[in-house]
């Protein structure tokens, strides 16, 4: 049954009653459409709990281009979700885990240089859109999710994209594919709001 939190205290003390007595990391999917505020909520819980966060847009794949693929392919193809398996198994089972994130500042297709490596904790949160797929559920413990206001939602890319063209409007129709027909609202175990804003 999906349940609500509107603090961010309380919802620090759900997630630490229920990993409470787990000898492995309590892993954390923090879901939801872009600019909700997943990466500035993830981070205030790992401020909060002992977690490792693992950044979703590490694995960005769905290219430079405007594809011309329907939203359901585009859902598959935005994140290398086999990747972020790997990662999550590595941190599940007490080992470092590393990867080559997706170069942004490029913007060219490559990945960074440098490794990005991360040691496993009590708790494991991988925040991103998508990031509660089904190709993860085995591995996900609790699958949240982050909504705001749309308007606040549309003003925030606006501000960090400096407008939106065919290439956001693109990815865009995948998430509203995704939260429609893959990961709707019902499916998920918590929903919360920007909390730490």
């Amino acid at each position: 049954m999906l349940q609500r939190f509107d603090a961010l205290g309380s919802l620090v003390q759900a997630l630490a009653s229920r990993a409470a007595g787990l000898e492995r990391p309590y892993v954390i999917a923090v879901d939801g459409r872009s600019a909700a505020g997943k990466t500035v909520l993830a981070a205030a819980l790992a401020d909060r709990l002992d977690a490792t966060v693992i950044a979703g847009d590490d694995f960005y794949a769905g290219g430079t281009q405007v594809r011309s693929e329907r939203p359901a392919a585009l859902v598959s193809a935005c994140i290398d979700w086999r990747e972020q398996r790997i990662v999550l198994e590595a941190l599940r089972s007490g080992q470092d885990a590393s990867w080559h994130a997706f170069d942004w500042d490029a913007f060219n297709g490559s990945t960074c240089e440098a490794l990005t490596t991360k040691s496993p904790s009590p708790f494991v949160i991988l925040e991103g859109v998508y990031a509660a797929r089904p190709e993860l559920a085995d591995l996900i413990d609790l699958a949240v999710l982050v909504r705001v206001d749309e308007g606040v939602r549309e003003a925030r890319l606006n501000a960090r994209e400096g407008g939106i063209g065919p290439w956001e409007r693109q990815w865009h129709a995948a998430e509203d594919y995704y939260f429609e027909f893959v990961r709707p609202l019902k499916s998920f175990d918590i929903m919360t709001s920007d909390l730490a804003l």
